[in-house]
């Protein structure tokens, strides 16, 4: 990935966070899909190893010790028997050495090393696991049971590595940037082959494709839908149909594993009815409005809430909405047509380092998340500084179990137009999504190329390229 002095340097940061103790970073298994030989491919380590040690195989263990200031990489290195399937594989010293390490043991070791530690009373420090194979080993080697280790993880050691990871040094916004050009030939893939007849699955497939042919594989399993309110939505084994949107949220994750993540939704047949014309233009600019103001200091959550006064006032003009739109917001009225929030941070996690706790991520210690519908997913809702990388993702849907549920209960029923808002039940959903640096004084698109957004600019890149 980077030079040997970057995960030096980056160690030597961390060392200065955490006041003492063993520190442990470990890159993971390969995971079985339906028999242990089957793996999925390809192996992804996890994104806090990477950061700190930057070594692509599974297995690994990298120990940081505070009070001696040692570090040492453990794993176990392939045989002849493993060679015949794999090929060649460089020592684990010789791989530690191109990191800057120049310790190393057996795995083994590293198990004997935390249990004698931790026997001495020493302190040790590890992240929230999310493989199964990693809480069972934390369980072996530290006696915390698997449903309690996400709350045994060291605080201290989440926000040191948030602190540092939050901010994108240069040469990984380079490779965020690498990952949105991807990004971009994956989405205009998207627009070319969406057409009448041809199914989601097929066009989902051409969307992965792109990533799997110029990326390491898709930052997130690619929605790609005819049902655009439905969140996660992924494609289906069905044909899309004439005047249909179709929404496809799709990244990529570079071969240095850095991310990106965008939604586009366009018509199927190439040209927008009025009716979609009049939602989208609203989507469209509660996401421009978060280009004018995001820049560092800023209240990630007040810029939320304001593209949430901006969706009201626009629902309000073509009668899906009515009342005071500061009370609609206020009460949570808008989560009806955008229950989510308008953003998340974005690096070598799509959603990143939502994993080590998104209370810790997305808020400062002195805030509350929320617990609002709607509200209650903006992951968040802290000043955003300069170098995070941020998606700007404003939406509005018509869920119609939702909208059943809601009416059933006569709720907002003040600021809510049920009777017209039933004539959408089979409209979908918009979102328009793109990455963006904050910077000084605004923010920036990340990747040269932009995919077509505005609704003249979608049908004309349709219209030339099918």
């Amino acid at each position: 990935m980077f030079s040997k002095e970057t995960y030096t340097n980056r160690r030597n940061v961390l060392k200065g966070l955490v006041n003492d103790g063993l520190l442990i970073f470990l890159s993971g298994d390969e995971c079985p899909n339906n028999y242990p030989a089957n793996v999925y491919y390809p192996f992804r380590p996890d994104s806090s190893f990477l950061y700190y040690f930057g070594l692509i195989r599974d297995g690994l263990a990298g120990v940081i010790d505070i009070e001696s200031g040692e570090v040492a990489l453990y794993g176990d290195d392939v045989d002849v028997a493993d060679i015949v399937w794999t090929g060649p594989v460089e020592s684990l010293a010789s791989q530690a050495e191109t990191v800057g390490v120049s310790k190393t043991g057996t795995f083994q070791q590293f198990i004997d090393l935390v249990k004698a530690e931790q026997a001495k009373g020493r302190k040790i420090h590890f992240l929230p696991p999310h493989r199964h194979q990693e809480k069972l080993l934390i369980q072996d080697m530290l006696g915390i049971h698997h449903t309690k280790q996400t709350e045994a993880a060291s605080v201290e050691l989440i926000k040191a590595v948030i602190k540092m990871r939050s901010i994108k040094e240069d040469q990984e916004i380079a490779e965020i940037e690498k990952a949105c050009e991807i990004g971009y030939k994956m989405h205009t893939a998207a627009m070319i082959a969406g057409k009448p007849g041809v199914t989601e699955k097929y066009v989902g497939a051409v969307v992965t494709g792109e990533a799997m042919k110029y990326g390491w594989q898709v930052s997130f399993p690619t929605i790609l839908t005819m049902h655009g309110e439905i969140m996660h939505g992924g494609p289906q084994f069905k044909p899309i149909e004439d005047g249909r949107l179709v929404l496809c949220d799709a990244g990529c994750e570079n071969e240095n594993f850095y991310c990106s993540d965008h939604t586009r939704t366009f018509p199927s047949n190439g040209k927008f009815t009025q009716k979609q014309r009049e939602i989208y233009s609203i989507v469209e600019a509660c996401h421009d409005y978060v280009l004018d103001v995001a820049k560092a200091g800023i209240k990630w959550r007040d810029v939320h809430i304001e593209v949430c006064k901006r969706m009201t006032d626009g629902l309000k003009e073509i009668g899906l909405m009515k009342g005071d739109t500061e009370e609609a917001v206020a009460c949570g009225a808008h989560a009806m047509f955008m229950p989510h929030g308008l953003g998340h941070m974005m690096g070598m996690d799509v959603h990143d380092m939502e994993g080590l706790g998104q209370r810790y991520v997305g808020f400062k210690d002195t805030e509350t998340p929320s617990d609002q519908f709607g509200l209650c997913y903006l992951r968040c809702g802290r000043e955003v500084e300069e170098g995070f990388v941020m998606t700007d993702e404003p939406g509005i849907y018509f869920i119609p179990a939702l909208i059943d549920d809601w009416k059933s209960q006569h709720k907002f029923e003040n600021f809510i137009n049920y009777d017209l808002l039933d004539t959408y039940r089979d409209f979908g959903g918009i979102r328009i999504e793109d990455d963006i640096l904050i910077t000084k004084d605004g923010c920036r698109f990340l990747g040269e190329s932009r995919i077509p957004y505005h609704p003249n600019d979608v049908e004309e890149f349709i219209a030339a390229n099918r």
